[in-house]
């Protein structure tokens, strides 16, 4: 993806009970279709005594994969809810599995659409949401007498820092968001008066949460 856009931080899971059903959200971002479906498929082992394992994911920016199971729950209660979940959460390349352990009192189609909608919600929040920016690997090769005027500045503008190597130079490793590269350049060339080589590396995803780089 080109642009930044919303995803899940890690594996999570979480249950509620509803009159006395047991409903199990498991959510996991995923970076293909194929990891989807083998997500779903372990839930789906694991849980294999379950009553449903209702499951739906987002693939692609425009999510242009869209895939969702009711799994013998009444059409339209189950994975559609937990498909509306992931799009209003605007999340992209995630994947979650919502497990019903049936205890025996019916919900109703407007109790399922609910319940399945919180197992939905509450496996996401257990996940975690991160927003993930493209950035750029950038190293800084700078003399020793430098580096406390360096970092100092770096810290203080909230910049995210990779690594610090030392050998005959210090080596800093930071990950820049691209569309702030070039501003990123002429801060550090101002700052050192061009003492410090500046090397572009590759592409990487900055992640963000809760207005802060992780």
């Amino acid at each position: 993806m080109d642009k930044s856009y919303k995803t899940l931080y890690d594996y999570g899971i979480a249950e509620i009970e509803i009159k006395r059903s047991r409903f199990i959200g498991h959510a996991k971002p995923v970076s293909s279709e194929e990891e989807a479906i083998k997500f779903i498929e372990e839930i789906r082992s694991k849980h294999r005594m379950a009553t449903h394992n209702v499951y739906a994911y987002t693939i692609g920016e425009n999510d242009e994969i869209q895939r969702f199971s009711d799994d013998r729950e009444p059409s339209g209660t189950a994975g559609i809810p937990v498909l509306n979940v992931i799009k209003k959460e605007e999340l992209k390349n995630v994947a979650i599995v919502v497990t019903r352990y049936f205890g025996g009192i019916l919900l109703g189609a407007g109790g399922l659409v609910r319940a399945y909608t919180k197992g939905a919600k509450v496996a996401i929040e257990a996940a975690g949401i991160v927003e993930k920016i493209p950035a750029q690997k950038v190293s800084l090769i700078f003399d020793y007498t430098l580096f406390g005027k360096l970092q100092n500045e770096l810290l203080k503008k909230g910049y995210y820092i990779k690594n610090i190597s030392y050998t005959d130079k210090v080596s800093i490793i930071l990950h820049i968001e691209k569309e702030c590269l070039s501003d990123f350049q002429d801060f550090i060339n101002e700052l050192t008066n061009k003492k410090c080589d500046i090397e572009i590396g590759e592409d990487v995803y900055l992640l963000k949460r809760n207005n802060s780089y992780i």
